[in-house]
């Protein structure tokens, strides 16, 4: 069993006037078959969570540590990350023109599996999860995420999240701009990634309507840079019907105490 673990996290970012402090402490722990939803409204540190773990270079952790079976991630480069089976879902993922989606899939996997895969067995690998995902053939080759829609750029990444099968993956709302079909789609990716026992899920989301199709483990509420409730999924359903509102003062007290 793999396990993520973060600890005390300080996390600031650079921006033209400076750092400017984000995370203000977070603790986290995520093992493999797990899935942890993070909820919170804009601005709260989800999203300045996941650069952090992914090795973003405006993201600067002052203080704390993130820690992948032993090993301390802080002290890998982004592809040693990636590599020891960290995996990020961007909630805007880059276009990567002259690239098709066939050879940065093989591409990645050969990185992460430490060997290139059988061509024979790897196309059928490919087709089969497309298969699952609804997807076209004729999407394979396709330049990377090149005039992609909203639901084809996440229905890609979970392909990658499919064949690539991480440690942790952390998924920065994944279900943004989904209609209720894709959306469907892409719970059962994530979930069929979940039930194989081997990935642990972070996923970053602002609405419950994904975890009506993933049911999480544990939901954590981010407000001011730090994780101020955490709960079971039924936490979910009373941020709901309740919003983010009774949260709002925390941002205040976390912001003075730091």
């Amino acid at each position: 069993m793999s396990v993520l673990t973060i600890k005390d996290l300080h996390v600031s970012v650079q921006t033209d006037d400076g750092a400017r402090p984000i995370l203000r402490g977070v603790d986290l722990t995520i093992a493999s078959g797990q899935t942890h939803a993070l909820m919170g409204p804009n601005g709260s540190g989800k999203s300045t969570l996941a650069y952090a773990i992914a090795g973003h270079p405006r993201y600067e952790v002052t203080s704390g540590s993130i820690v992948l079976d032993g090993d301390d991630i802080l002290d890998m480069s982004i592809d040693e990350r990636a590599r020891a089976g960290l995996f990020l879902a961007m909630q805007y993922p880059v276009e990567v023109p002259g690239v098709s989606v066939t050879n940065f899939l093989r591409t990645a996997a050969t990185a992460v599996r430490g060997e290139a895969p059988k061509v024979r067995l790897w196309v059928k690998e490919v087709r089969e999860t497309m298969d699952r995902l609804s997807m076209d053939p004729a999407f394979a080759e396709r330049n990377v995420n090149e005039g992609f829609s909203g639901g084809e750029k996440k229905r890609s990444e979970l392909l990658q999240l499919e064949l690539l099968r991480p440690k942790i993956a952390v998924l920065d709302e994944i279900d943004s701009g989904l209609d209720v079909d894709a959306l469907k789609v892409v719970s059962e990716g994530i979930n069929r990634v979940r039930e194989s026992g081997d990935t642990g899920v972070m996923l970053i989301t602002h609405y419950t309507r994904i975890l009506r199709y993933v049911k999480p483990d544990q939901v954590h509420v981010f407000s001011g840079g730090r994780i101020v409730e955490r709960g079971g999924a039924e936490l979910a359903e009373t941020l709901e019907s309740q919003g983010y509102e009774r949260y709002a003062g925390l941002d205040l007290a976390s912001a003075g105490s730091n």
